[in-house]
């Protein structure tokens, strides 16, 4: 508590941070950037930009007198509209008006950044717009300038309450529900805080606290959950309660710092991409994890000392005065052991059945299409899509997203010649539709031309247009000394693409990797760690099918309010890796540990699967809900990129929860028997030895107190005693 006042009173106190700076180091459009701001000190080209656009009326002109007077007062009224706008082109003197004269536009610049500016100018704009249109104009309104931060719209706080429901449901103790909910809103609430106040001097942004929230609030309540669940268990066992919850933290508090282990490692492993953005980011989610981490570890058992026996709920105390009586003993199979014994009877059908049935889902990634939103996606009935239809009717498909041209001739034997000659070979390139006269700088050294491709500015065709135009590059450098690069934001984001494109391979090989030798300690066993990461592949293609085939083909688009299909967005991949594995792998090592542990204390193969099933199905299923829940809230975001991310994290713990952790993990446990276990001699003398399932902890029958367990070959239909399972091991009974 005192760490979360420091923190708030941190926060409060820190300098108002905006949007994190984007850049994308190494690429050609950032160097073309970086010189644009060296040599044309005063352009402003990180500056926002609107584009008010005006069409004419039926049979008319924009020239006609009336409307030329109508959209020159309205261009007055936009130089004035705020202290932050630097100029209001004149469609007829700066001649955009297009050929057949029915369309014109004015391009608003402002001295700052879109995330620089302020609500007040923001609404300036808009209200002069709102003027002319009411004048008699057809207006419409784009360009990044309209860049809000997005409005929370109330979507945590449908997660949290149905968190609150799944919690409830699942303890039956409304005292037992709130303190996952309370422990993770507290350390949501110090990592976020944090994040608040480092913003400024680390350039974090307003995206790092977001995310910090959403996969802080997540894994908060689930490792809260898990150490209550084996709270709740070991007092069922017959330890008092100091010893309960000591038991409590050596087992599942080690798996919690395991579990965290690999998703810090997941969400800090993005800086391999070398992207400044995705690095900040995943630092600030990852320091939230391990806040959520150490508050399920100190704060949970703190809390618990205080709850007492109201952990329980008044029926289950009025029936068992104390823990461990006829409640917990009960020896009635729950869901848990029943589906167990299923896929244990059935285990070859039912791994084909999810194997075949999320490689179905799969089959649309093999025509995945990356590229980043622009305003084709958004939608249909808004300003800024009008705007982008208007333009594109006017002036060609490839004008919303003009390509800047940047020639260096500092080092050119005669400048204005080299530049001609550059603009005269990117005119003759296929795809070209324009190219603007140059503009050098005061030095004149540097030279800007703006080349308009003939196709939409996130078409593959103008990617290749890019391409094409880079490939001359090289040439004329050879030839005539003059360097040339594309950049502008559709540059920027073909950049942006293709470097997550490149950092894929990578990025996955070193989290794989990584989380599979901390498996490998965590379970002493080579095949399960293996089968733990072919697993998480398996269900994160599918969601990625699952997301190209909603967002991308446009299938059930009218129920996930998708208004226009399109290009995935280029970050989903890699996100949904770096993401969906941290929080996957917390469920296979939450309900496997629970498996090894019985395996470990004597128990067959079998048996061991469905004692996991017995005490951790519940809680995983709990936990995945949960986290489905907080994700989904975002679906109903009217920002389509915000709606992806919700849609396909959310689809991706359902899959990999109950479809590979629930269903694959124990076929495929039960068809390798005891070969699951194996470890090499010689790796297991060199590993450390962490005990995550807890087997150095004192059994119950030690304690005096213990209940003993129905056995489960009774309840799946297998025979064999456990010792005889175990390999010659003492059986705990």
């Amino acid at each position: 508590m005192a760490l979360l006042v420091l923190a708030g009173v941190a926060a409060a106190n820190a300098p108002t941070a905006v949007d994190s700076s984007f850049s994308i180091p190494g690429t050609e459009a950032q160097k073309a950037f970086d010189l644009l701001d060296q040599r044309f000190p005063g352009m402003n080209a990180d500056g926002a930009t609107a584009r008010v656009v005006f069409k004419a009326g039926a049979g008319g002109t924009v020239r006609d007198a009336g409307t030329k007077e109508k959209i020159e007062k309205t261009v007055a009224e936009l130089k004035s509209s705020s202290p932050q706008v630097d100029s209001a082109s004149d469609p007829f003197t700066e001649k955009t008006v297009s050929e057949d004269g029915t369309i014109a536009y004015t391009s608003v610049d402002y001295k700052v950044s879109p995330p620089e500016l302020k609500d007040a100018d923001r609404d300036a704009l808009q209200e002069t717009v709102a003027r002319a249109r009411a004048s008699g104009l057809t207006v419409e309104l784009g360009g990044d300038a309209l860049q809000a931060d997005p409005e929370a719209g109330g979507t945590e706080f449908i997660g949290i309450a149905m968190a609150a429901v799944v919690l409830v449901v699942t303890f039956g103790s409304l005292v037992a529900a709130g303190l996952p909910l309370l422990t993770a809103l507290i350390g949501v609430g110090i990592g976020v805080c944090s994040v608040t106040a480092l913003a400024k001097a680390l350039d974090l942004g307003t995206d790092s606290s977001t995310l910090a929230m959403m996969i802080g609030l997540a894994v908060g309540i689930d490792y809260a959950l898990f150490i209550v669940s084996r709270y709740r268990s070991e007092l069922a066992d017959g330890w008092e309660r100091e010893e309960a919850m000591g038991r409590a933290v050596g087992a599942a508090g080690s798996a919690v710092v395991f579990a965290g282990l690999t998703v810090v490692i997941a969400l800090a492993g993005l800086a391999v991409v070398n992207l400044p953005m995705l690095t900040k980011m995943g630092g600030s989610a990852a320091g939230t994890v391990a806040i959520a981490v150490l508050i399920a570890l100190t704060m949970i058992p703190a809390l618990l000392g205080y709850v007492g026996k109201r952990v329980y709920g008044r029926r289950a105390r009025r029936e068992n005065a104390q823990p461990g009586g006829a409640t917990a003993g009960s020896t009635k199979p729950n869901a848990g052991t029943r589906w167990a014994g299923f896929v244990l009877r059935h285990p070859v059908a039912v791994l084909l059945a999810a194997v075949l049935g999320l490689g179905a889902t799969a089959i649309p990634v093999a025509s995945l299409e990356l590229g980043l939103p622009d305003g084709a996606s958004q939608p249909a009935g808004s300003t800024q899509r009008k705007a982008y239809d208007l333009l594109s009717e006017g002036f060609g498909p490839g004008f919303n997203g003009p390509l800047i041209a940047v020639v260096d001739v500092s080092h050119a034997a005669d400048p204005k010649a080299s530049v001609d000659g550059v603009a005269e070979r990117v005119r003759s390139t296929a795809g070209v539709a324009k190219v603007s006269p140059a503009m050098f700088n005061d030095a004149g050294d540097t030279a800007l031309l703006t080349v308009v491709s003939q196709y939409k500015p996130s078409s593959v065709d103008t990617e290749e247009v890019v391409q094409a135009i880079r490939a001359k590059g090289k040439g004329i450098k050879a030839d005539t000394g003059a360097e040339l690069m594309i950049s502008g934001a559709t540059a920027m984001n073909i950049d942006f693409s293709q470097k997550l494109n490149d950092a894929l391979v990578p990025y996955l090989a070193l989290v794989v990797g990584l989380a599979f030798l901390l498996l490998v300690i965590v379970f002493r066993s080579i095949l399960v760690p293996l089968k733990a990461a072919l697993g998480f592949l398996l269900s994160v293609l599918a969601a990625l099918g699952a997301v190209v085939a909603v967002f991308q083909w446009g299938w059930l688009a009218a129920v996930f309010g998708v208004e226009q299909p399109g290009p995935i967005m280029s970050m989903m991949p890699i996100f949904m890796v770096g993401l969906v594995f941290g929080l996957a792998m917390d469920y296979e090592v939450f309900l496997v540990t629970r498996m090894r542990e019985a395996y470990v204390g004597g128990e067959a193969p079998a048996q061991a699967i469905v004692t996991g099933f017995r005490h951790g199905a519940r809680v995983v299923t709990a936990a995945a809900v949960i986290m489905i829940s907080v994700f989904s809230g975002f679906i109903g975001s009217s920002e389509q990129m915000v709606k992806m991310i919700g849609f396909g994290l959310g689809i991706s713990v359902f899959f990999d929860a109950f479809l590979v952790r629930m269903t694959i993990v124990p076929a495929v446990l039960a068809l390798l028997g005891d070969k699951a276990w194996w470890l090499p001699g010689w790796l297991g003398r060199l590993l450390p030895n962490v005990d995550v399932e807890g087997a150095g902890l004192p059994s119950p029958l030690r304690a005096g107190e213990g209940l003993g367990e129905p056995e489960t070959a009774d309840l799946i239909g297998v025979g064999g005693s456990p010792a005889e399972g175990a390999g010659g091991r003492h059986s705990r009974r």
